[in-house]
């Protein structure tokens, strides 16, 4: 019995190397490479479909979720925001449940803006160098709050460096300024005089009516002083 069986996976075996010997005679080298080729391909987008459905039906469930910590983020009830009510979720259970998630990537934003309010500056540096979009405004809002907490740090070095980004990013009269003037603080605080001068030296070039252009310019003649005493 053990016999036969072996005997007819050998055949089976046979008729399967028959098969393609004869689908690779058939379409030839090139073609039988192709028809692989866009097999995999198919398994591969089969795959990515049913990768992204899965990933946007958990946004939506994590967005649901986070309703009520954004209610409790804006009536400033922080440590429900942050820890849920027992009842709902957290913006820390969002990231850690929905990781990947546009809700956790947006939770880890509010998150390190109440540890910024709490003072607890080291872990909102850490929730907001997680966060990213293509938003440019809240972006550069989110370089200028990673800038305040490595200033609270005594990190004026990244400081500086997070409110030029911000600066950049949000590229406009409303807000550039600002940023700048913060990041001039920031090398100042370093230390090195000749570093702050350049962003005051960006909003006396760029942004001219601006209510920081004054303020840039009693600063750079402040700075240029202390340089040369």
């Amino acid at each position: 019995m053990a016999k036969k069986t072996s005997e007819e996976a050998h055949s089976t075996h046979n008729d399967t190397n028959t098969t393609v010997g004869k689908m690779k005679k058939e379409l030839g080298s090139t073609g039988f490479v192709g028809m692989v080729v866009g097999l995999v391909i198919i398994v591969i987008a089969t795959a990515v479909f049913f990768f992204n459905y899965t990933k946007s039906n958990k946004n939506t469930e994590a967005q649901a979720e986070m309703f009520q910590a954004q209610f409790y983020f804006e009536q400033d009830s922080l440590d429900l925001a942050l820890n849920g009510d027992g009842r709902n979720l957290g913006f820390l259970s969002i990231i850690d449940i929905y990781g990947g998630t546009d809700a956790s990537n947006l939770s880890n934003f509010y998150a390190g803006v109440i540890y910024l309010k709490e003072q607890q500056f080291q872990l909102a540096l850490d929730h907001l160098q997680k966060f990213s979009t293509s938003e440019e405004l809240i972006q550069a809002r989110a370089y200028e709050l990673t800038g305040d907490a490595f200033m609270e740090l005594g990190n004026f070095s990244n400081a500086a460096k997070e409110y030029q980004k911000a600066a950049t990013t949000a590229d406009g009269d409303a807000f550039s300024p600002v940023y700048l003037l913060k990041s001039s603080l920031a090398y100042e605080k370093q230390g090195d005089l000749k570093a702050a001068v350049k962003p005051l030296d960006e909003i006396i070039k760029n942004y001219f009516g601006t209510a920081e252009y004054a303020s840039a310019r009693k600063h750079k003649a402040r700075l240029e002083g202390l340089a040369g005493s």
